[in-house]
């Protein structure tokens, strides 16, 4: 969640009468598209990942690791000593977004839906998920995100839920909606959620996004954009299914996760 502060006026001025800066130091959208075209041209054929210090994503620079990675002389340490959950910690109500608080949240209603697989396609069972997003003004209930875009005191945006024998998730929640963030000016980021699955330990857990069909934002998004091959990027969007929709209730979205082999879902690399 990269996203910018919120501007207020000098003290004694109305905000509204103060104009906003007219020199702007981040590079326009079409510095940041000619940078996303060199980077496609030479990245690596089957390249799982971008570059630590992917250039479009200007943060990126001063986010990676700059350090050799630390090796574990006993990697079952980490469990010992990390985090644990139990399938009772998991409850009725966390995989329903919009049934955590007294009143409904605004927002257009989704399903989401789909099953964990692995590269044979056989379900990955009993494994935790959990998603979090923003609200459907485009706002993260987060002290850090000062979008001017109205909170949802009736939505907060997490859930979690355990996949079935059949490798099956279900979520119930709001569409997202689009936000700004300082990455250059004028950058907005598609509609989104974000998840993260875990496998038999916490130092197994995988993070991705999902995206919704014909976003118009998609080719100016450098992050989507870092996804280089055209068929993984595909697989980031989630289908629209009318069967899954109900009346009067709420639109139905597909989404298959597939952990790895040459059909993987990508995600992101945390190393």
């Amino acid at each position: 969640m990269d996203r910018p502060r919120a501007w207020t006026a000098p003290a004694g001025q109305p905000a509204q009468d103060h104009p906003r800066p007219t020199q702007d130091p981040r590079p326009a959208q079409a510095r940041i598209d000619q940078q996303i075209r060199r980077y496609r041209e030479r990245a690596v054929p089957g390249a799982r990942h971008p570059e630590r210090d992917y250039p479009p994503y200007r943060s990126s620079a001063a986010r990676f690791p700059r350090q050799p990675l630390v090796a574990l002389a006993d990697p079952e340490a980490v469990e010992l000593t990390g985090p644990v959950f139990g399938a009772t910690d998991v409850t009725d109500l966390d995989h329903d977004l919009t049934r955590q608080h007294p009143g409904e949240p605004l927002g257009e209603q989704i399903t989401v839906t789909g099953r964990v697989l692995d590269r044979a396609g056989r379900p990955v069972r009993r494994q935790l998920v959990e998603i979090w997003q923003a609200n459907a003004s485009g706002r993260y209930a987060h002290l850090r995100d000062q979008h001017p875009a109205p909170l949802d005191p009736n939505f907060t945006g997490v859930g979690r839920c355990l996949t079935d024998d059949r490798g099956r998730y279900r979520f119930t929640t709001v569409k997202p909606g689009a936000y700004p963030w300082r990455n250059h000016d004028n950058a907005w980021r598609p509609a989104h959620i974000h998840f993260s699955l875990f496998g038999t330990a916490f130092s197994q857990r995988l993070i991705t996004q999902m995206y919704f069909p014909g976003d118009p934002l998609f080719r100016y998004d450098p992050i989507i954009q870092s996804v280089t091959d055209d068929r993984a990027r595909e697989r980031l969007v989630a289908a629209y299914d009318h069967d899954l929709s109900t009346p009067e209730f709420s639109l139905g979205y597909r989404w298959d996760i597939v952990l790895d082999g040459p059909a993987a879902t990508w995600t992101e690399d945390s190393a």
